[in-house]
């Protein structure tokens, strides 16, 4: 018999690591959704930076329904078209030279820390091996990935981390000068911290982290999980700096809000992940490459990409006239649509207590740690869904601010 899940079912057959909200949306269009009781949210929260064309764009769903009429998966024992055609729209509309296809930005960099290393083996021996990334950084839960991320809260309680990584400071370069040397491997660096607070990196820091890795012979790994494939207004942040990485990685608005993620590097490092030296069951599945292939060749175009500049302006100018009215925020930052509000000294910390009463006016959005209420919409938001979402966000804040 068929029965409607409940939010109790969550507690009830799913594992406890995380805490939903208590609403269960059931449908989306462009920028809004609809629950179970039928009620409709404005998305300012993009699946954490995934739906960049929003929900159930036509793009996609056509790509999704052609596709899924051919072929769905084949195993990484033969290639399939899709996953060759987005490979290709991916080099050259980049630096790269060869992509790596998985399925989630946790795999992107996990290869990319792996080829960072093997690397380094093959061309200047195991002694080479120190990774060096930043304080509050994000790169994925796998073990490897959350030692190298900066946030020792991910990695504690799981016994024995991998050695070798190393912790600066980001957007201080005397930091990283102090740990780099001739063992360094790679440093690997978010163009703009995500879940460390929404916070850019300066163009002098990525140039002093290109020089030092091309000093030491190390390579320099830009994490675009959550700033590529247009987020930042360029396809991927590290155009807006005109500093090139060695390895870069991609997931999140790659594919659309399908579970896609890829590497990206040059010929010279990627003939150290030769045959058998890494793997993914499903990446490059090709129900998923043409799902991303849709998805970068709608992103990449000038009337999208301008319009999210054009978008981000929206957004601080009502974010800075509710702080005008409220004083809740002590800085707006961010690029593109990836932006982060800064709660001010006197709601230090309440970021949190913002969403529930976002969700009551009918908004999602996120946080990036207590202190930063963090917006990643759709690239393609409407104007009027930007303008009547800032409303529901102002009354939440007026509720936060009479509670405070």
């Amino acid at each position: 018999m068929s029965t409607t899940p409940t939010r109790q079912d969550f507690d009830h057959y799913m594992t406890p690591n995380y805490a939903p909200q208590q609403i269960i949306p059931v449908r989306g269009e462009g920028s809004r959704l609809w629950d179970q009781q039928g009620r409709e949210y404005i998305d300012f929260a993009g699946g954490i930076a995934v739906n960049s064309l929003g929900h159930c764009h036509p793009v996609l769903v056509n790509a999704l329904k052609e596709q899924g009429e051919k072929l769905w998966h084949l195993s990484n024992i033969y290639t399939n078209e899709p996953a060759l055609k987005l490979a290709r729209t991916l080099v050259e509309r980049t630096f790269a030279d060869k992509v790596y296809l998985c399925s989630s930005g946790g795999e992107a960099n996990e290869a990319a820390l792996k080829l960072a290393r093997r690397y380094a083996v093959d061309h200047y021996g195991e002694q080479k091996d120190k990774i060096i990334s930043f304080s509050q950084s994000f790169h994925g839960r796998t073990l490897f990935t959350v030692s190298v991320g900066g946030q020792p809260k991910y990695s504690q309680g799981f016994g024995p981390v991998p050695g070798g990584i190393l912790h600066a400071t980001f957007n201080d370069l005397e930091s990283v000068r102090q740990l780099v040397g001739d063992d360094t491997c790679a440093i690997m660096v978010e163009p703009m911290q995500g879940e460390g607070g929404i916070i850019p990196a300066t163009p002098e820091f990525l140039t002093g982290l290109r020089e030092l890795c091309d000093k030491h012979n190390a390579l320099l790994v830009f994490d675009e999980v959550q700033t590529g494939a247009g987020r930042t207004g360029e396809l991927y942040a590290y155009k807006n700096y005109g500093i090139t990485p060695d390895i870069l990685t991609s997931a999140k608005s790659l594919g659309g809000g399908f579970p896609v993620g890829a590497m990206l590097t040059s010929d010279k490092v990627a003939k150290s992940l030769a045959f058998g030296t890494h793997g993914s069951t499903y990446g490059g599945n090709a129900l998923g490459s043409a799902i991303a292939l849709a998805a970068i060749e709608f992103i990449d175009t000038p009337e999208v990409l301008e319009g999210v500049k054009t978008r981000h302006d929206l957004f601080r100018e009502h974010l800075e006239t509710i702080n005008r009215k409220h004083g809740v925020f002590k800085e707006i930052r961010g690029m593109g649509l990836l932006i982060g509000a800064q709660m001010s000294d006197a709601f230090e910390g309440r970021a949190k207590d913002i969403l529930p009463l976002a969700i009551e006016e009918g908004l999602m959005a996120l946080i990036a740690g207590p202190n930063v209420l963090r917006m990643a919409p759709s690239l393609v938001i409407p104007e009027a869904d930007i303008a009547e979402g800032m409303a529901r966000l102002e009354r939440a804040i007026e509720r936060l601010v009479a509670n405070a």
